[in-house]
């Protein structure tokens, strides 16, 4: 049990960095790259999806250790035997979907519940992420100077086109 814990505890500290490092870059770059505000948006939603698949593999990683090869727990229903066995049994865990092929036995539950309540929030990161990309480049839709507009230098931005999504720190 202690074992399956403080993987939880690691696996969460992991997934979080990895997104984190993903909405980052993404929000660091987004203002230069040469397209029109809706595939900026594209990026955004394409560079979370990216983040939550990384998240997935990690946790599906932890379940062919701990659980096939190291046996801490288990699976009923359809057997998981390989990494990708694993990795469905992650996105249903991550995504909340639910047990359908796959329920936990023994530490593995605690291990999937973790994940379920991970992926819930990370997802709901990556929505705010979003819903912040769309608040700035949505305006911009339709207009024949979008572009010239989002990479022009504002005053506000310091730098042309180098605004992060987030607002600066404190004391900045």
């Amino acid at each position: 049990m202690f074992v399956v814990l403080a993987a939880s505890i690691v696996l969460v500290i992991a997934t979080i960095i990895v997104l984190y490092e993903t909405l980052r870059l993404t929000s660091e770059h987004l203002a230069a790259l040469p397209v029109p505000p809706r595939w900026r948006i594209v990026v955004v939603v394409l560079a979370a999806f990216a983040g939550h698949t990384a998240a997935v593999w990690i946790y599906a990683a932890a379940y062919w250790l701990l659980v096939l090869q190291l046996g801490l727990g288990a699976f009923s229903g359809v057997p998981v035997t390989s990494l990708e066995d694993c990795a469905f049994v992650s996105v249903v865990a991550y995504s909340s979907l639910g047990y359908g092929d796959h329920a936990p036995v023994g530490h593995a539950r605690l291990l999937t519940g973790v994940e379920a309540l991970n992926g819930l929030l990370l997802i709901g990161w990556s929505a705010s992420f979003t819903y912040l990309a769309m608040e700035r480049y949505w305006p911009l839709h339709g207009k024949a100077h979008a572009h010239r507009a989002a990479t022009a230098r504002h005053p506000a931005d310091g730098e042309a086109g180098r605004k992060p999504l987030s607002p600066p720190a404190a004391g900045t």
